[in-house]
């Protein structure tokens, strides 16, 4: 059995960290500034400190669970490596082309991105003559090994950092490819080289050629990240596995995180997603919209039935470039504590996107920042503490806020007051635009789901965003500053392995199936072998098989579930009722009489880790227990159009007990953040420690279902 668990989640702002030791069931959290300049700094940091802070020996800490955004800065500042890609003769311009499509349908002055800024600039893809034909991958032009050998050295002679392999119909066959990186290695092995049917064995040229060119623009800083935190930690004694979150939500160990590095350009937001779903089932709680609010930035993810959505593989972009790896459907603004308000040339109010980040920080900080952000608005408004911020870790000077908060109220002709106001509307309602287009434009209400306040600045906002929204309550998690941490500790060891086979229903034949079959042996063996070499179990891996089928003439695929053990006639037919309900599931009707394609099969292997079992509390049943007060200071809240200034009791978070009512106003305060409890709202305390925030209608309901829940 595991004796600890660490798990490390690096913001924009700050890396979080919280620490269990699983034979204490005891719960330690830390945050350290990032350290933007090399993660791993902070990172490493945070481990010691933190294992310090709770008396655990680093020795102990079996599992280091990592999300890092290093893949997703790369491709926000495009200062990834220089391509080289060798692809078949006449299609070297496939990156260029893509679909036809343009950002805007009918301007005729704009900027392409895959064009104007490439992943592999034209001059770095070199064609060479081979050729397979479809459908049955035979070789129709042999590969020439001449020009390959002739390629390699040109794009050594011009400076690349990585060479793709990329040819047409390689899903099929991939000799051609295999032989090719043979080739890069034997005469250029330092070189990183990859090849699509490695990356993305997948239908598709243009997504396979993107994800594939997408994988090596990331790679080498990636990699070198990695190898670094992984000296760092072997340096200060660490001996636990190194686990790495992707963008599905499943872990990925070092080796595969740096073999697929694409697969991490979500890792950072994933966590977040996970720690909702996760905590939905705690509280009985069956949708949820999750708003992880940092310093940089804001994460909003919506989830039905306690599941975090995959986003469609052929709707999955990074910086308009497709990407064919699983990722979680969240939407990343530019709305934190850290945004930056200010007026533009125009005379209007705007609040972000740009943040002041770890560095200077807000005004507060007292380290040379002089503009107002959102974090000196709620210090204005008396909505965060000097001696509670951090935990009383972070020294912060309220006078700067205040300073630089009239600076801009002069130019907005606005008291104080009204200016730091304005700031928090002006950002909430960028974040309830985003929950509204990551909700009722895609069906769904978000009045039948509860929103999930996380991150450091998530529960101060989530209130009066759940209000503009209408969402039906607010749900604080016992650590809601380290979340997206905490959604790392449920994450289980998760691969995706993928075969394209094209396979119509009127076309079925017992020949067909067996093909079939035997492509998922070949799927679920690869990953059982590296679930067992990543020190997996065997009786703790769980296979999924899964049919990505489309309509015989639509363009997307969506994933059928299949029947577990081998495949048969009627296994076939339960496809294709299958898909017609997820059809219309996902657009509201269906076509019973038109026929089925297969057209990709796809394994989810998955190790399953220890689960996280959060301790419960005792039974408190008070009404604002005054045993928690730690203080009542005023607090400005605007009501009915009206600025008024409350006294507003402050409560210990880990004072309060299961059953306990706050009423608002009220502040709840803990190291990690700081709830808000707005007159006329109250918060209720679950066993878990969780705190569910409604309108003060609705809590006698709540508590009702506390109640039968903890019984």
């Amino acid at each position: 059995m595991a004796k600890a668990k660490l798990a490390v989640d690096v913001g924009g702002t700050f890396t979080d960290l919280i620490l269990i030791s699983e034979e204490t069931n005891t719960f330690t959290i830390h945050k350290v500034p990032s350290t933007i300049e090399d993660q791993s700094i902070g990172v490493v940091r945070g481990i010691e400190e933190i294992c310090e802070n709770a008396n655990v020996p680093l020795i102990d800490v079996d599992y280091i669970l990592h999300g890092t955004t290093v893949a997703t800065n790369i491709t926000i500042e495009r200062d990834g490596a220089t391509v080289g890609m060798l692809t078949t003769k006449n299609y070297r311009d496939i990156l260029h082309i893509a679909r036809h499509k343009k950002v805007e349908n009918f301007s005729i002055q704009q900027d392409i991105p895959w064009q104007s800024q490439p992943l592999v600039k034209r001059r770095h893809r070199l064609p060479i003559t081979e050729k397979l034909a479809a459908p049955s991958g035979e070789v129709a032009i042999p590969l020439d090994e001449g020009e390959v050998r002739e390629a390699v050295q040109r794009l050594k002679d011009s400076g690349v950092d990585v060479v793709i392999v990329c040819f047409m119909f390689s899903f099929l066959n991939d000799s051609h490819e295999r032989r090719a990186k043979e080739i890069v290695n034997e005469l250029w092995p330092e070189v990183l080289c990859f090849t699509s049917s490695e990356v993305v064995p997948q239908i598709r040229e243009y997504e396979r050629f993107s994800t594939t060119a997408m994988n090596a623009y990331v790679a080498p800083k990636v990699k070198r990240y990695v190898d670094h935190l992984v000296s760092a930690l072997e340096r200060i004694g660490s001996k636990g596995q190194l686990h790495i979150m992707q963008s599905s939500g499943g872990m990925a160990s070092v080796e595969m995180a740096t073999a697929t590095p694409v697969t991490l350009l979500k890792s950072g937001p994933a966590g977040g997603v996970l720690a909702a779903a996760r905590w939905g089932e705690l509280e009985d709680i069956e949708n949820l919209i999750s708003v992880d609010i940092g310093g940089t930035s804001a994460d909003i993810s919506v989830i039905p039935n306690r599941t975090a959505k995959l986003v469609n593989s052929l709707d999955a972009t990074v910086n308009s470039s497709p990407v064919l790896t699983p990722m979680v459907d969240v939407e990343t603004i530019g709305a934190g504590g850290g945004s930056v308000a200010y007026v533009d040339p125009g005379g209007a109010f705007r609040v972000g996107p740009k943040s002041a980040g770890a560095n200077p920080g807000p005004a507060c900080y007292n380290q040379g920042g002089k503009d107002p952000c959102v974090t000196d608005a709620n210090i204005v408004l008396g909505r965060l503490d000097q001696e509670q911020f951090l935990g009383g870790d972070l020294n912060i000077d309220p006078a700067l806020s205040f300073e630089a908060m009239r600076r801009l109220a002069k130019q907005l002709n606005m008291t104080t007051e009204e200016a730091a106001l304005g700031i928090l509307k002006i950002i909430n309602n960028h974040m309830a635009l985003s929950i509204r287009a990551s909700s009722v434009k895609k069906g769904t209400d978000p009045r039948e789901f509860s929103l999930f306040a996380a991150g450091g600045a998530g529960p101060l906002h989530a209130v009066d965003l759940a209000d503009t929204v209408d969402s039906q309550s607010v749900v604080v998690p016992t650590y809601p500053g380290v979340a997206a941490a905490i959604g790392l500790l449920v994450g289980d060891l998760k691969y995706d392995y993928i075969k394209s086979r094209v396979a119509s229903s009127e076309d079925i034949t017992s020949e067909v199936i067996s093909t079939i079959n035997k492509d998922f042996e070949s799927l679920i063996e690869q990953a059982e072998t590296q679930l067992i070499k990543d020190g997996i179990e065997s009786e703790c891996i769980v296979i999924e098989k899964i049919a990505e089928c489309r309509y015989v003439g639509q363009g997307i695929e969506l994933r059928v579930p299949l029947p577990e053990g081998e495949l048969g006639e009627e296994s076939m037919n339960e496809i294709r009722e299958n898909f017609h309900k997820v059809h219309k599931q996902e657009y509201g009707h269906h076509f019973p009489d038109t026929h089925v394609q297969i057209i990709t099969l796809r394994v989810i292997g998955t190790g399953e880790i220890p689960a996280m079992n959060l301790p419960t509390l005792e039974n408190g049943n008070r009404d604002n227990p005054e045993e928690a007060i730690v203080y009542v200071r005023d607090t400005v809240f605007e009501i009915d159009g009206e600025i008024k200034s409350l006294p507003t009791p402050r409560f210990k978070r880990d004072k309060l007990l299961a059953h306990d009512i706050v009423s608002g106003p009220a502040i709840v305060v803990q190291r990690d953040s700081t709830t808000l409890i707005p007159p006329n709202w109250e918060g209720t305390v679950s066993i878990y420690g969780t705190l569910l925030v409604s309108a003060k209608k609705v809590t006698q309901d709540i508590k009702r279902k506390l109640e039968k829940t903890s019984v």
